[in-house]
């Protein structure tokens, strides 16, 4: 009997990612497949709760809302700040991207939207905030995890270093 997708699984997948609109956002086609640690917080929930209590070999195509995604856009994280902040760097142009310490000390991303004159409009959001998500899975292994793996909230799938 196959082993079933649950908590402290090591799940391996190949995997599929498009937005409504088609178009590819990810995939591991051509590439080693996926490994997770189920439980753990490592992939979008919305995708962790759908492959719960699947087995090896299965396949299926999940959609997954923004809220168990990404998030939706918070329109609080678009903001217009003076070009100065962007103290020691040269050029700032639409479409750079800058990793910022947030207020509660974990790293976030800084897309710049818009550059005109010393006003440079910025967004903090998730770049798939706002985005149902579309996956076409195939389960390529389920295992239990081993306690250095649960130790470190993380499979060690594919040479993983410290």
């Amino acid at each position: 009997m196959s082993l079933l997708i649950g908590e402290n699984s090591v799940v391996t997948v190949h995997y599929k990612l498009t937005d409504d609109a088609g178009k590819v956002l990810d995939s591991s086609e051509g590439d080693e497949p996926m490994s997770y640690l189920h439980g753990a917080g490592n992939i979008v929930v919305g995708l962790e709760k759908a492959l719960t209590g699947k087995a090896e070999g299965a396949s299926l195509k999940v959609r997954v809302e923004p809220a168990e995604a990404y998030g939706e856009v918070i329109p609080d994280g678009i903001k217009t700040i003076e070009r100065a902040a962007f103290e020691g760097v040269d050029v700032v142009e639409e479409g750079m991207t800058f990793e910022a310490q947030s207020p509660d000390g974990t790293s976030q991303t800084i897309l710049v939207k818009k550059v005109e004159g010393d006003n440079v409009t910025i967004d903090i959001n998730h770049p798939l905030a706002g985005v149902a998500l579309n996956f076409d899975i195939q389960i390529v292994g389920v295992r239990e995890a081993t306690q250095e793996e649960l130790d470190h909230g993380h499979t060690h799938e594919g040479g993983h270093a410290h």
